[in-house]
């Protein structure tokens, strides 16, 4: 078996040499004084290449023996990356199957190689134009956010089936998973199931028609597991009113309005697990304890602050907060205005906002109070959450999400409980630095956009970039 594996499978190889040395099929038998149906067979990967025949190869065509494996590594590594990315995530190639392609046509794997690299560099393209405000196609993630913030967030008709469909689970009575599980079993015929993560393939959740059941990775912590069985029966008994919300708007793309539906649909998620008029009464309770609220719940701190960014209903509207997640590069992945706070669609956010102080004392809350250019001054609340997979060799997220309001709603807040709160003590900061007209921040990494900037090397400022405001 041992002598068997060093053979030498190298058909596609020889077949792309014969061709670039112009012989055919016949001639090259003749050079190398073997029959044409033997080269065939070869290049057909039927016949292993012998150790003779590789030398007189070489030897009759001057050829480096290093062609019949240059680059196979670099190829390899090449499609595995390419093969990685979340666009094929569907298709679960594993890594024999990269070998099998590479095998069979190695100018093929040069190919799809060649080609997602086109891809990436056409993808960073665009990316970059959209960050520099230029015109190009409809960005499908800003198309859903724009529709979340068109509505302020707030989703009358989701909340009331919310708050129905609690009362049906009996949503107060501690065991709500136990609720679900007896739910989906009466009215889908499904049963509930945790399984291990290696059986999910790196799925959180699925719905296993074949198998009548809905499984969720038990690499989930509790108040994600609870989450991602409410998202699935939401999915089974709202479809219908999460069509008719979304379709009432209009979309440039198909992937904006698909992400929209899939973002109401976690909103109505949270109005299974938050029913308005409870949750409302016990954020009055509870000062807006987001700790204290999750532990009621049992819940995740981040769903409890979302949770927060939607209570709007006239007579019982809670604080109009306005929500960020950020990565600790900077990375923004979540965010919602709020019609308080105005976000920039692109680029990170302020350095000086604490929310990125946060991964130094991870999942303590701090405070702070923050103040745009134009005057107007926020509290702010920030703490790191983790998302990802429990265990300790599985892949971790570490993020950060800060929650504000207007300075004058401070006082509601058991943050703001003593705290001094006069503007006087804010921290001044902007929305991103392109958009920032601050002159003395030394913390800038880009000069804004507006601004003619000012050069002059025989004198060095404290700040980055010096511009002028005519």
């Amino acid at each position: 078996m041992a002598g068997q594996s060093r053979r030498l499978y190298i058909g596609p190889r020889l077949r792309r040499i014969r061709r670039e040395l112009g012989l055919t099929q016949a001639q090259m038998a003749a050079d190398l004084d073997v029959s044409p149906s033997y080269v065939t067979l070869i290049e057909r990967n039927q016949r292993p290449l012998p150790a003779d025949l590789l030398l007189r190869l070489a030897e009759t065509y001057a050829l480096d023996l290093s062609v019949f494996s240059s680059g196979e590594d670099e190829t390899l590594a090449q499609l595995e990356s390419a093969l990685s990315d979340p666009i094929f995530q569907e298709l679960s190639i594993a890594r024999d199957d990269v070998r099998d392609l590479l095998s069979a046509n190695p100018a093929m794997g040069d190919a799809v190689a060649a080609l997602y690299q086109a891809y990436r560099a056409s993808q960073a393209a665009v990316m970059e134009a959209r960050a520099a405000g230029r015109s190009g196609p409809a960005d499908p993630l800003e198309e859903a956010r724009e529709f979340i913030s068109e509505a302020r967030n707030y989703f009358p008709a989701l909340d009331e089936a919310g708050e129905e469909t609690a009362r049906a689970l009996g949503a107060n009575s501690g065991n709500l998973f136990q609720a679900l599980t007896d739910r989906f079993k009466k009215k889908h015929s499904l049963s509930l199931r945790i399984l291990p993560a290696d059986i999910m393939v790196g799925a959180y959740r699925r719905h296993d028609r074949h198998r009548a059941q809905v499984a969720i990775s038990e690499a989930l912590d509790q108040a994600s597991r609870t989450f991602q069985a409410v998202l699935q029966l939401v999915l089974f008994e709202q479809g219908k009113l999460l069509d008719e919300t979304v379709n009432a708007a209009s979309f440039d793309s198909d992937a904006g309005r698909r992400l929209a539906r899939a973002a109401l649909a976690n909103y109505a998620a949270g109005a299974v697990i938050f029913p308005y008029a409870a949750f409302h009464k016990s954020v009055q309770e509870l000062n807006y304890d987001i700790e204290a609220l999750a532990r009621r719940y049992g819940a995740s701190f981040e769903q409890v602050c979302h949770r927060l960014t939607t209570l709007q209903q006239p007579g019982k509207e809670g604080i109009p907060f306005f929500f960020l997640r950020i990565d600790a590069a900077g990375n923004v992945s979540k965010r919602f205005s709020g019609g308080v706070f105005p976000f920039a669609r692109y680029g990170g956010s302020c350095s000086l906002w604490n929310i990125h102080e946060t991964f130094r004392t991870p999942r303590k809350i701090v405070t702070q109070i923050v103040q745009l250019p134009d005057g107007d001054a926020y509290f702010s609340i920030a703490r790191t959450v983790h998302g990802g997979e429990g265990g300790f060799t599985a892949p971790m997220a570490e993020r950060a999400v800060a929650l504000g309001c207007d300075i004058k709603h401070t006082g509601k807040l058991i943050y703001g409980k003593g705290a001094e709160i006069e503007p006087a003590r804010a921290t001044p900061i902007g929305v991103t630095c392109r958009l920032c007209p601050r002159p003395s921040c030394a913390a800038r990494a880009h000069p804004p956009l507006e601004r003619r900037i000012i050069i002059d090397e025989h004198r060095r400022m404290a700040t980055p970039f010096s511009f002028a405001f005519d």
